[in-house]
């Protein structure tokens, strides 16, 4: 299966560097933070490798800061490794405390079941799940529920100390604040879950975000110890990738006005997804190129060259925005997100109805009457929204910073030209404020 996005040197699922070269590209794409010993050398063997990471089941849908994990499977599928998709349904009904201020809300067993069902979904949008080397989606549901409380702490509990947990990063921030017992043992079901995977799977990795690097390392120290073999000795790996965060230094994945960007189209409309990449800044926009696309590196420089020499165009947030918009939601739907970007924010006249209609159910948008288009410009641009009084909009008018229809505007009680195809209206002021008004049937 060739995915969306893949050049034709790569035409298909295999990278030619294969397991040995997947650090070397993770390091050159910037997604690799930290590597625990061994790996480099277990990787050199080209042995193939099972590799897992864990998805947090707690709604019905992926967002886009889950997009770091997901390439670094993609890579490790490309290079000959099997991917393994960790969904916690067992964990999710407990809660991770790592990079979070406040503990989750608990969630019951059939509101986790619907969540991973639409979970893997998502993931059949960027893995194959077929082939020799097919990517594989696994609930820590199955084998934690089936912990009595003493086995528990019998079997696995002992193995981790309180000083060994505390000691961990994710803890310790969450410690002053206040920290149930609850979630402090988070770390230690995830430990169980990769001494599960190595023992029943043969998993030998897990992959993961910097911030839980601790629970991952729990793993190792937890496998190293059940199978009583000493420091020296390397049975199983962990790779981390660095956190990527906004402005504000907040886990990435959410817009400026603080809602997560989801790859579900009822949370998020391909159009806005689209728009997200479009709107990014250029200081973020290259690492943007090496995470988020399989673009090779001959593309992705030449992408960067172009954006450098000429930045107003735009072209790198363009190349990510299409290429995981078509990834995510198709090409039909990107190709029609790219077609409503460009007709909202190009200087050229919008005529297309089936346009107008699409933008209408995409950005502010309002209802007018024919008696609003007769009552003039002035009546409009309250009816829009755009503006919150008649002396800012009478204003705004007098010095031509409204436009209906392309039509720029100096006098605030002149006449409008009629909707187009007798239904739309096109109001614009400024550079990026665009209002869809459609006449009330």
């Amino acid at each position: 299966m060739t995915l969306a996005g893949e050049n034709d040197e790569a035409n298909g699922i295999t990278s030619a560097a294969g397991l040995p070269g997947l650090l070397d590209e993770l390091r050159w794409r910037g997604m690799l933070h930290q590597i625990s010993g061994g790996l480099e050398e277990r990787l050199a063997t080209g042995t193939p490798i099972k590799g897992y990471n864990g998805f947090d089941p707690t709604g019905p849908s992926l967002h886009i800061g889950s997009l770091v994990p997901i390439f670094g499977m993609i890579h490790l599928q490309r290079a000959g490794g099997t991917p393994i998709a960790l969904v916690g349904g067992g964990t999710a009904m407990i809660g991770d405390p790592s990079g979070r201020s406040s503990e989750r809300l608990l969630l019951s067993r059939p509101t986790v079941e619907e969540n991973i069902v639409g979970i893997q979904s998502q993931l059949t949008r960027f893995l194959d799940f077929d082939g020799p080397n097919g990517a594989e989606v696994v609930d820590n549901y199955e084998w934690l529920s089936s912990y009595s409380l003493l086995r528990f702490l019998r079997d696995i509990g002992k193995h981790l100390t309180v000083p060994y947990m505390l000691a961990k990063d994710s803890v310790q921030i969450r410690l002053e604040a206040g920290l149930s017992f609850t979630e402090f043992s988070y770390m230690v079901l995830q430990a169980a879950d990769y001494l599960h995977l190595y023992r029943v799977s043969g998993v030998e990795l897990q992959m993961g975000g910097a911030d839980q690097w601790g629970n991952i390392t729990a793993g190792l120290e937890l496998i190293r110890k059940e199978l009583g073999v000493g420091d020296g000795q390397d049975l199983a790996y962990a790779l981390s990738y660095p956190l990527l965060t906004n402005e504000s230094g907040a886990k990435y994945g959410k817009t400026a006005a603080g809602t997560s960007v989801w790859l579900d189209p009822a949370r998020t409309s391909p159009f806005h997804f689209y728009q997200y990449w479009l709107d990014g800044d250029d200081r973020d926009v290259g690492k943007y190129l090496r995470t988020f696309t399989l673009f090779d590196r001959a593309k992705i420089l030449d992408i960067e060259a172009q954006q450098a020499a000429h930045p107003e165009t735009r072209p790198a947030q363009k190349a990510v925005g299409y290429d995981l918009t078509a990834r995510v939601h198709g090409e039909d739907a990107a190709r029609n997100a790219v077609r409503l970007s460009e007709a909202a924010f190009s200087k050229a006249p919008i005529r297309d109805l089936d346009v107008l209609e699409g933008l209408f159910s995409e950005i502010d948008h309002f209802d007018f009457t024919a008696e609003d288009v007769a009552g003039g410009a002035l009546r409009l641009a309250i009816v829009s929204g755009l503006y919150a009084s008649n002396g800012e909009a009478r204003r705004a008018i007098a010095q031509g910073g409204l436009s209906i229809n392309d039509e720029r505007l100096s006098d605030p009680d002149g006449a409008v030209t009629p909707p187009i195809g007798g239904r739309f209206l096109v109001l614009r002021a400024g550079k990026k404020s665009v209002r869809i008004g459609r006449l009330q049937s």
